[in-house]
């Protein structure tokens, strides 16, 4: 990793300087700006909008865990004649590869234009009984997304944990690294999605994985 999250004693403030370079946390930015801006010209408070929030906390680490295990962990398969790759899958395998190269960190901008951000649009705008609700669902869920990159991206620089909540956090995602792919694949909270689903073993019995930085490597027998 080169710039400001080389440093050795890297503070919150280089951190986020570094973090402001990057392209995804605008993007995410720009549309948690408007959806802010929609929902209060859209009004309609409700009861249920209160909800909304609450429910995403409570789903978002198992949201998390379904992308991480199925969509950066997919194999690429041969349909015919063509290998089906997401650029995500690609992008999080090189990511394994040098976890410390910053650029690889961040959600792909392509994807986020393509379709992470239209789908999730969609979803508010088409999949609730309210403009309002949906909106709400939207700054939601982009604000968790926005949530998902800083922490992402702050495990893999140099910045260390003060707090007991955030090593937490911390040792979870790198034993994911350095440890073992297998296991460990929530990153915004300490494990809450992969205690109940059963991917947060006692990292003391866990083996060291050879394909821990070469995803779906073969290992010799």
């Amino acid at each position: 990793m080169t710039g400001p999250a080389s440093r050795k004693k890297l503070t919150l403030a280089d951190a986020a300087r570094e973090f402001a370079k990057h392209p995804s946390p605008w993007m995410i930015g720009a549309v948690l700006v408007a959806a802010c801006v929609a929902r209060i010209v859209v009004g309609d408070w409700q009861l249920t909008d209160a909800l909304v929030p609450l429910v995403m906390v409570a789903l978002f680490p198992f949201f998390e865990w379904m992308i991480h295990v199925f969509i950066l962990h997919w194999r690429p398969k041969r349909v015919g004649p063509v290998t089906v790759d997401p650029l995500l899958s690609r992008e999080h395998r090189a990511h394994h590869a040098d976890p410390r190269n910053v650029s690889l960190i961040f959600i792909p901008w392509k994807s986020l234009v393509t379709w992470v951000l239209p789908l999730t649009i969609a979803v508010a705008l088409l999949a609730f009984p309210r403009l309002g609700m949906g909106l709400t669902y939207l700054v939601c869920i982009v604000l968790a997304g926005l949530g998902y990159e800083w922490i992402h991206y702050l495990i893999h620089t140099d910045y260390k944990p003060k707090t007991g909540l955030y090593r937490a956090i911390w040792r979870n995602h790198r034993n994911h690294h350095y440890k073992n792919e297998h296991y460990w694949f929530t990153v915004t909270s300490s494990g809450t999605a992969d205690r109940v689903l059963g991917t947060y073993p006692d990292p003391a019995a866990v083996e060291n994985s050879p394909t821990a930085k070469n995803l779906h490597a073969e290992v010799a027998a």
